[in-house]
């Protein structure tokens, strides 16, 4: 199964997970794809993924066979997740200080694919900084793909944070990885990898 985590006020229909269930359907693997709406709350953005993966898990899913993937703020939560289920994970540029980070976007917001109000509370800076975890034990399960050209969080973080882990760092690009389809192969040969 492949569980993807969309970013800070997106959504299912970003291109990026748009692209990647597209890819699986080309691959006749798209009972493999997950991709919840995840609610503003961190807390509640991760049980309900907690939900998602333990069902999978009682179902029969082999847990070697999970991959969590993520973008942005979604890529916070799926290093929080992978840890927890020991499982891979792919990382597009995502947050590594996440509490510091979203701490300035405390508010009202409006969702990037809807008019949708989006609220943004002061007690979730504190659920994100209750779900950080250390850098990883086994960076080899990590993908990273982070852009240099990231106009909202810091590369040598990223790269930092997860070092030894596999992925690419690319010159150029942006936050929101439009230059995404030349990389949906290799992370599909990461993610879809028996162990």
């Amino acid at each position: 199964m492949i569980l993807y985590l969309h970013g800070f006020r997106s959504s299912p229909s970003s291109y990026k997970a748009r692209r990647m269930k597209q890819a699986l359907q080309e691959r006749d693997l798209l009972h493999l794809w997950r991709c919840p709406q995840l609610p503003a709350s961190p807390a509640q953005a991760i049980a309900l993924c907690r939900r998602i993966l333990d069902t999978e898990l009682e179902a029969g899913q082999a847990r070697e066979r999970l991959c969590i993937m993520g973008s942005s703020l979604g890529g916070y939560y799926a290093s929080h997740l992978a840890q927890h289920y020991r499982s891979r994970a792919v990382l597009i540029n995502p947050v590594v200080y996440a509490g510091r980070d979203l701490a300035t976007q405390v508010g009202e917001h409006t969702c990037y694919h809807s008019d949708a109000p989006f609220h943004f509370l002061p007690e979730y800076v504190d659920e994100l900084d209750d779900i950080h975890v250390p850098r990883p034990a086994d960076p080899q399960q990590f993908y990273l793909l982070a852009a240099k050209g990231d106009e909202v969080l810091n590369w040598r973080e990223m790269a930092d944070w997860y070092r030894g882990s596999r992925g690419h760092i690319v010159e150029g690009g942006d936050h929101g990885f439009s230059d995404f389809d030349p990389w949906i192969p290799d992370i599909l040969q990461f993610a879809l990898q028996r162990p």
